[in-house]
C-alpha cells in the first residue's frame, strides 16, 4: 500500500533533470505538473530558467507535456510562450490525465516519466499508471489552500515512507 506513494526518483527541481539523465533512463517524454513544479503556483507565467530547461530538453528530442489538475485557461496562460502540449483537468491522483496523454501523444509508458511536487497527486497517479515518477521540491514554500491540506497528509505518509525505504533521498 505504501509503495503507491514511493517516487522512482527524488530530484531537487525539475530544472536539475538533465536530458542526459532522461536518455540514460530511456525516457523520451516528460509529463509535468504545472504549479510549484514548472512555475510557482501563484505565478501567471514561466521563467527564463524554464525557457532554458525546455530548450535544452527539446534539443535532445525529449517531449514535455503539461499534465495538470488546473483548467485549460490557467495552464494555457502560464505556458503559452513555450508552445507546450497540455492535458488540463487531469484529475490526479486518478489516472485519467496520464492515460489521456499516453493515448493522445502515442507515448510508451516505459519511456515516459511524470514529474511533480506532490506525493498524493503526481506520484500516486504515475504509479497507478505504471509510469515512473520524479518527485521535486515545490518551487515556493507556500501553497494554495487545497494543496495545504494535501501537504499535511503528505507529512504523515512521508514519515512512513522514510521508515520503510531508508534509502529514499534527494538527488
Amino acid at each position: 500500500m505504501l509503495s503507491k506513494f514511493k517516487p522512482t526518483w527524488m530530484i531537487e527541481s525539475i530544472f536539475s533533470i538533465t536530458p542526459q539523465f532522461l536518455l540514460e533512463n530511456h525516457i523520451n517524454c516528460v509529463l509535468t505538473d504545472l504549479d510549484n513544479t514548472l512555475i510557482p503556483w501563484n505565478s501567471k507565467k514561466g521563467s527564463e530558467e524554464l525557457r532554458s530547461w525546455l530548450h535544452e530538453t527539446h534539443k535532445y528530442g525529449v517531449k514535455v507535456i503539461v499534465v495538470s489538475n488546473n483548467s485549460h485557461r490557467r495552464i494555457h496562460k502560464a505556458v503559452k510562450d513555450y508552445q507546450l502540449p497540455i492535458v488540463p483537468r487531469a484529475m490526479k491522483p486518478l489516472t485519467i490525465g496520464i492515460r489521456h496523454a499516453i493515448k493522445e501523444f502515442g507515448l510508451k509508458k516505459q519511456n515516459t516519466v511524470m514529474v511533480g511536487d506532490q506525493l498524493l497527486t503526481d506520484v500516486v497517479a504515475a504509479n497507478s499508471c505504471q509510469v515512473r515518477s520524479i518527485l521535486v521540491k515545490p518551487l515556493v514554500n507556500n501553497d494554495a489552500w487545497n494543496t495545504t491540506i494535501n501537504r499535511m497528509m503528505e507529512k504523515v505518509i512521508w514519515n512512513k515512507l522514510i521508515k520503510k525505504y531508508p534509502n529514499l533521498h534527494w538527488e
